[in-house]
């Protein structure tokens, strides 16, 4: 009987660790699942860019594991059963439950609204497609009706940041604000960090820091110190959660519901199950916990792949570098921030703007939608335009 591989998911790390696992399994003795609610791959680093009004591409999930041996179900995952090794997914047909001798966690994270009243109710997000998408048409009818606007980005990270940009670059006609907690740029270097500021004085954004936002209404946001902004657009950027369904599966989490796992992303309470991506509480070399990126996708990713090859067929595990080198920011489509890291997360002196800094992150993500769409590395399944990126490595930046 076949070893079933069941993978919940197929955003960066759980397309990537499918697709892998398929190259490198035999098909005759493993069966291998990728259970997703969306027909296409969402490319999330780049949601910010098809909300300021540009289009990117969303491969279908069934052209990227045609040919594969993949087998793709497209439903929502209600729970997960370890004990019964089961998971239950509704769809179209009404759903079910489906086995596995394996499980690939893969579901990712979600914007979250730490309990701030009116969040979910008034505030915008990029943190999925149909948000997203919603946010892009409110926006459309914003610059229908007069031309303007004024949105509030609230969260100073980096998905804050480059939404901030991207609108005021995509859409001149908006006015645009960027709500703080802290220093504008306060994990940066003291360079970068002046850049940063340049950029956004450069793009007409106001920036508001040292606030914390206490509640979002309708046309408005309240603030702890008592100013009111107001907003015809509020976008949340404050931070990402996890599905609470590992932590009511019974699978061991952290407080914030992320799957505690081994060295080889193997849950530690279920060894059956491995966490990838965002819903895995993965250590680094440096024993701090992976950040929630893209790069911790990869990592993970990889790792967890490695480890059920070796499970699968005896051979030695291989272990890959845990690290997180450091941050890659777009500043809309022409100006950037690279900056490096140091093994406690700590921002070097060392750092790269302008339009080189630009040319690099979106060398990163081509490369990222190339090895989703290609996940097992074998005959490309649509043409993608080479030229429209430079070979521009990280390490050739910094040269």
């Amino acid at each position: 009987m076949k070893h079933r591989i069941l993978v919940l998911g197929a955003g960066y790390a759980g397309a990537f660790a499918a697709g892998n696992l398929a190259r490198r399994l035999s098909p005759a003795d493993t069966e291998i699942t990728v259970v997703n609610a969306e027909p296409d791959f969402v490319q999330r680093l780049r949601l910010h860019q098809f909300a300021a009004g540009q289009e990117i591409e969303t491969p279908k999930l069934a052209d990227v594991f045609a040919g594969t041996g993949v087998r793709l179900r497209l439903a929502r995952v209600t729970a997960v059963d370890p004990e019964r090794r089961a998971v239950a997914v509704a769809d179209a047909d009404g759903g079910g439950e489906l086995g596995y001798d394996t499980l690939v966690y893969a579901l990712g994270s979600h914007a979250d609204d730490h309990g701030v009243p009116g969040v979910a109710e008034h505030a915008f997000n990029v943190a999925g497609r149909v948000s997203a998408r919603r946010l892009r048409e409110h926006l459309d009818g914003l610059e229908k009706r007069g031309g303007g606007g004024r949105v509030l980005v609230v969260g100073d990270g980096l998905t804050g940041i480059e939404t901030a940009t991207e609108f005021a670059e995509s859409r001149p006609g908006l006015s645009v604000t960027l709500i703080a907690r802290g220093e504008l740029g306060a994990r940066l270097s003291a360079g970068a960090r002046s850049h940063l500021r340049q950029a956004c004085a450069r793009l007409g954004i106001t920036v508001v820091e040292h606030t914390r936002v206490e509640a979002v209404e309708a046309t408005r946001v309240l603030c702890d110190d008592g100013t009111v902004l107001a907003s015809d657009a509020t976008v949340w950027t404050a931070g990402f959660e996890v599905s609470p369904i590992a932590a009511a599966g019974g699978l061991e989490v952290t407080g914030s519901g992320q799957i505690i796992v081994d060295r080889t992303m193997r849950s530690v309470s279920h060894p059956d199950v491995y966490a990838v991506g965002d819903s895995a509480h993965a250590i680094g070399d440096n024993g701090l916990p992976l950040p929630m990126s893209c790069a911790s996708a990869d990592y993970t990713g990889r790792q967890a792949t490695n480890a059920i090859v070796g499970h699968l067929t005896g051979r030695t595990i291989t272990k890959i570098k845990l690290s997180y080198p450091g941050n890659h920011i777009s500043l809309g489509r022409r100006d950037g921030i690279l900056q490096l890291v140091d093994g406690e997360a700590q921002a070097k002196p060392r750092y790269v703007v302008g339009r080189k800094a630009a040319r690099v992150k979106a060398g990163i993500l081509w490369g990222s939608l190339w090895a989703t769409s290609h996940p097992t590395f074998g005959l490309p399944r649509r043409r993608h335009r080479l030229a429209t990126v430079p070979d521009v490595s990280v390490e050739k930046a910094f040269a």
